[in-house]
């Protein structure tokens, strides 16, 4: 059975961005299901009392219902180098629970911490998160990532950073990279430096 996830950050007593994240599930149910009664997370979200004061990853299982809902601590994880990987076949334009593509390109990273994996000469994201650039005191995302994360869509609805096409050729215009996601911030992330972005083998 086709099962899809969303991943919710819930911080300062809320959970955020729950728009976007309703607007990507109904999407997809849509599209799978061709179900066009509207799911609201936050009616039917409810945060442990003993957890309400953390951070915490929710992460919900869905097909065209809900099926679980789990609550996790989160710590943030370092990221401070990138492997590329090219791979011109991958898709994952929906947020799948079976994410065994992208695990096995996980694995070739090497020493590095993550993967950037390129698709067609493009830069693209990687195994987990949107991806954005510094130059010259602006933010800017690839136009055509694997997946619109909910955090980038808000990203540039407030104008905070801009998609354009990235090559591969590209990469060297830039002062450094940070990767963002539904729990990681633009301002929590640690910046990659450019030359901690390996070519491919």
């Amino acid at each position: 059975m086709l099962q899809l996830i969303e991943t919710i950050c819930w911080e300062k007593g809320a959970f955020q961005r729950i728009p976007l994240h309703e607007e990507r599930m109904n999407r997809s149910r849509l599209h799978f299901f061709n179900r066009t009664d509207k799911i609201s997370l936050i009616q039917l979200l409810t945060v442990p009392e003993n957890l309400k004061n953390t951070i915490l990853k929710c992460r919900v299982t869905y097909s065209e219902e809900i099926e679980e809902v789990e609550y996790v601590i989160y710590k943030l994880k370092p990221i401070r180098s990138l492997k590329l990987v090219i791979d011109d076949s991958i898709e994952y334009d929906y947020k799948f629970k079976n994410r065994d593509k992208l695990n096995n390109q996980l694995k070739m990273r090497g020493n590095s911490d993550e993967i950037l994996i390129i698709k067609n000469g493009l830069v693209t994201d990687t195994s987990f998160t949107n991806i954005v650039f510094l130059k010259e005191g602006k933010w800017y995302t690839p136009e055509y990532p694997l997946l619109c994360g909910t955090r980038r869509e808000y990203y540039i609805q407030m104008n905070l950073i801009k998609p354009i096409s990235i090559t591969l050729d590209d990469l060297c215009l830039f002062e450094g990279a940070r990767l963002i996601n539904a729990m990681m911030s633009l301002e929590e992330s640690e910046t990659i430096l450019i030359p901690d972005i390996c070519r491919p083998d």
